[in-house]
């Protein structure tokens, strides 16, 4: 795509569909444990402890990579990076369906998240190629709607592919489903004829470094990384237990139904974050102001699931979907707030500390619920109480060191237009 600048009808098809593709099968692989512990449970014979270090187990190298990653994309530009790692996931996704123990599946659940290391990255990468700054926020919404429908696909369709095949037969399937995607991105998304990224490795990891002692990039890192710590946790595996243990549904089909109307309140959101952003933009409330402002009251909806579990709990994960999805316009915020070129290491240096919390975190919400004895259907409510307690103040302490600190951005944010 040279010359003049593309259609609306071109970037949507050969720049964003793709990459969005990508991102929806991302979320399937996400939340898939929500739905198939049960079985896991019964043919490995996991502790809630396994259960935790397994899906987490997608975020170890999700996270550790992510500052080669964003060198890789400043580099080399999102559609090579992507094609490649979208590969290395449908080894990962092959060889899950292979495993037949605990230390079988984590290895392949940890190629797995290293093939969807860059699902929001590279897209992220391409947006700001591709679309001007006052889009990259409401392109950046849509791109997560794609994850929404993934989260989606990874209920109540999940649950129905199980009783036609095994929990074996879905991944060798996803495994295909990888291998096509990455086909379609080498083939249909264009490069960009913009000047590659300067300088030599250690000069282009130095910038990395710039932005991980940047003060305006700690003050919102904090309150982001624990609020995407109880969402993802919540949305990709926690959710599913919950319903059982807690909210006492025994059956399994009913449990999907509910996973399937929380993750679409959460597309829901996705898809209006950059709408809504926009709007408070034109009453003069800035994407700063609105973001934190919805973080408070997602923080409300986990002291809910903490303490009042029983009053309206459909409601409070409706709420938690929907609510949980709005604070990504953070990253935009946070791209903007820095020099154009480092734009792909200021995305994979906020995600380098959020999944590297989420690996830790969505661990000890397992270990945590393993301190008590199991009940005869479950786990014992306590340890939800606890868990869901703690995600609660971690996001208070975060919204606390937020308003206390004065840090400015290293570079102006850029100004947006109140479209």
């Amino acid at each position: 795509m040279t010359g003049n600048a593309p259609t609306f009808a071109t970037l949507l098809l050969r720049v964003f569909l793709p990459f969005a593709l990508a991102y929806f099968l991302s979320y399937i692989f996400r939340g898939v444990n929500a739905v198939i512990f049960p079985y896991l449970e019964r043919d490995v014979g996991i502790t809630a402890g396994d259960l935790g270090l397994l899906t987490s187990a997608f975020f170890l190298f999700f996270a550790g990579c992510q500052p080669v990653l964003g060198v890789m994309l400043d580099r080399y530009g999102p559609r090579k990076v992507q094609t490649v790692l979208l590969a290395m996931a449908g080894i990962g996704s092959a060889l899950f369906g292979l495993s037949f123990s605990l230390g079988e599946l984590v290895v392949a659940r940890v190629l797995i998240g290293l093939g969807f290391a860059g699902g929001l990255m590279a897209a992220i990468k391409a947006i700001t190629l591709w679309y001007p700054p006052e889009r990259w926020g409401l392109i950046t919404g849509f791109h997560m709607m794609a994850g929404g429908l993934g989260s989606m696909a990874a209920t109540l369709p999940i649950q129905w592919s199980l009783s036609i095949m095994s929990w074996q037969g879905l991944f060798f399937w996803l495994a295909g489903f990888c291998l096509v995607t990455a086909a379609i991105l080498f083939v249909v998304v264009p490069e960009r004829g913009t000047p590659k990224a300067q300088g030599t490795l250690r000069e282009q990891f130095q910038i990395t470094g710039i932005v991980l002692t940047d003060g305006f990039f700690w003050r919102i890192q904090p309150l982001l990384t624990f609020q995407q710590v109880a969402f993802i946790a919540s949305i990709t595996l926690w959710i599913g237990p919950w319903l059982r243990d807690v909210g006492g549904i025994a059956d399994r089909d009913v449990r999907a139904d509910i996973q399937l109307y929380t993750t679409a309140t959460m597309t829901l959101g996705f898809a209006l974050s950059g709408v809504l952003s926009g709007a408070f933009r034109r009453v003069g409330v800035s994407d700063f102001a609105s973001s934190t402002l919805v973080s408070m009251l997602f923080a409300l909806v986990c002291a809910w699931l903490a303490f009042l579990p029983s009053f309206q709990p459909v409601l409070a994960w409706l709420l938690f979907g929907f609510l949980g999805a709005y604070p990504i316009q953070y990253m935009p915020l946070l791209a903007r707030s820095f020099p154009a070129h480092y734009a792909g290491r200021v995305s994979t240096s906020s995600n380098l500390v959020v999944f590297t919390m989420i690996f830790a975190l969505q661990w000890a919400i397992g270990k945590i619920v393993d301190l008590w004895p199991r009940t005869a259907t479950g786990y014992a409510t306590d340890g939800y109480t606890w868990s869901y307690g703690a995600l609660f103040v971690l996001q208070v302490a975060g919204l606390l060191w937020l308003f206390l600190s004065q840090a400015r951005p290293l570079a102006e944010a850029r100004p947006l237009a109140a479209d």
